[in-house]
């Protein structure tokens, strides 16, 4: 069995974001949306990124909006306070983040 840098990587936390910001989802936008959110890097054993692979936890207060159960297990694009812009998925109608994966663009392994 061939050795693969993934299967040995670890995630290391790189960035927490806390904040309201707007939520973009079939067109629509739902502004005002508090978030707290937590991005992992995976690290390989000798302490170097491993490009693409990360993982993105978190939350979201989507309580007021209607469609939140529909939106579970879906991409919605998350705008932070300070202009950037997150893929993320919610995991549950609760508003709990999780994203993992590697990167935007989804490669063919997994």
């Amino acid at each position: 069995m061939a050795f693969h840098p993934v299967d040995q990587a670890h995630l290391k936390l790189v960035e927490k974001f806390d904040g309201v910001g707007e939520l973009q989802w079939r067109g629509r936008v739902f502004p005002q949306i508090r978030y707290r959110i937590s991005r992992y890097q995976g690290m390989a054993p000798g302490g170097l990124p491993v490009p693409g692979l990360h993982r993105i936890e978190g939350s979201l207060d989507i309580a007021g909006i209607p469609e939140a159960p529909e939106m579970a297990g879906r991409e919605l694009r998350l705008r932070l306070e300070d202009g950037r812009s997150l893929t993320v998925s919610i995991a549950s109608g609760d508003g709990r983040v999780l994203t993992e994966g590697h990167g935007p663009g989804r490669c063919g392994c997994c």
